[in-house]
């Protein structure tokens, strides 16, 4: 990343997403917001790249027919000239960065999840927590250095939650959105749809990308992050989406947010 490369008019200090920039004030910028449930963006794009990240809260990004879902620890890549839009059904705490074409030849060209690791997640929180849009001091724009490098090689996935190709899978994955806190195991699913516990295991790997007991921790994530935001207690959580006890679901929620509930809910309201 070249600092003195001539972008947009260095006059301006004060960097705005809703302003009409040919080119961005620096190659790395950063952006940050707080949205409150019920907020749209209506579809748009940029010619710079973009990563949605939602530091608390569940993020749906609609991309050409497809939703990309933004959960803790993941963010939405979209290169650049992606049109697309957003919905947040629930409060979200925003960070982005806006990339420079030429930096984001490192990057996928589709849109898709990159995993957020522990060093990025703290530069784009200090950046928020300090107002860095536009990295100014020599120090700054080392960290931001750091993201570009680093979002050069994070794990990049097509979903957070990948959709079925075939009908007996989407068949599960349905029964399990209606119900998160079904239990069955896949053997007991693969008799519910007529398959073989190996024809299913195998279905899921080759269109999920992972297994089904995976899928169905991701989504509970998802739906824990909902009835958080609604004010339910751990237990009834717990208990709703079918775990024994409330230890197990804390297990289960730290490992996907790094944060306990209780600790999440606690930061949420104090950020949004």
């Amino acid at each position: 990343m070249k600092p003195d490369k001539p972008f947009a008019d260095p006059d301006i200090m004060a960097y705005s997403p809703h302003r009409d920039f040919d080119r961005l004030p620096y190659p790395v910028c950063f952006r940050f917001d707080a949205f409150s449930a019920g907020t749209e963006c209506e579809l748009h794009r940029h010619p710079w790249g973009q990563l949605n990240y939602a530091e608390h809260g569940v993020m749906q990004i609609d991309v050409d027919g497809q939703r990309f879902l933004s959960p803790p620890r993941y963010a939405v890549w979209l290169p650049p000239g992606v049109v697309h839009g957003s919905y947040n059904h629930q409060p979200v705490l925003y960070r982005a960065l806006d990339l420079d074409p030429d930096l984001c030849t490192a990057l996928p060209d589709r849109p898709c999840m990159l995993a957020i690791d522990s060093v990025l997640r703290a530069i784009l929180v200090d950046f928020a927590e300090r107002g860095v849009a536009v990295p100014e001091h020599d120090a700054d724009r080392r960290l931001a250095q750091v993201v570009v490098d680093r979002l050069g090689r994070a794990q990049a996935e097509p979903r957070y939650l990948p959709l079925a190709q075939t009908p007996a899978l989407q068949q599960v994955l349905d029964a399990l959105q209606r119900d998160p806190g079904d239990n069955r195991t896949l053997a007991d699913w693969a008799a519910t749809v007529h398959q073989t516990e190996r024809t299913l295991a195998r279905h899921c790997r080759r269109e999920l990308g992972m297994s089904l007991g995976e899928w169905r921790q991701r989504l509970r994530f998802l739906r824990a992050i909902e009835r958080l935001e609604a004010g339910r207690s751990v237990q009834a959580i717990a208990l709703d989406l079918g775990y024994s006890t409330s230890s197990a679901f804390i297990a289960m929620f730290q490992r996907q947010a790094g944060v306990t509930p209780e600790q999440y809910r606690r930061e949420m309201g104090a950020k949004v």
